[in-house]
């Protein structure tokens, strides 16, 4: 699984960093980041789908790799 935040839909609300501290932080400006290289490490499926389903302007794709 990979994270990625849509830069021009993200608003700084900070769910996405606030329930899922090990995937995201916040840019200097407030607004969500992601974290390393966007790969989501064994056992934090988890965290990425619940950051994605709770951010209120859609701005984070989780999208599966093969």
């Amino acid at each position: 699984m990979k994270l990625q935040i849509v830069a021009d839909l993200c608003q700084g609300h900070g769910r996405c960093y606030d329930l899922a501290p090990a995937l995201f932080g916040e840019d200097e400006e407030g607004y969500g980041k992601v974290l390393a290289d966007g790969e989501v490490p064994l056992g934090n499926e988890r965290d990425a789908r619940r950051a994605e389903l709770n951010c209120p302007e859609h701005a984070i794709r989780l999208t599966e790799e093969t």
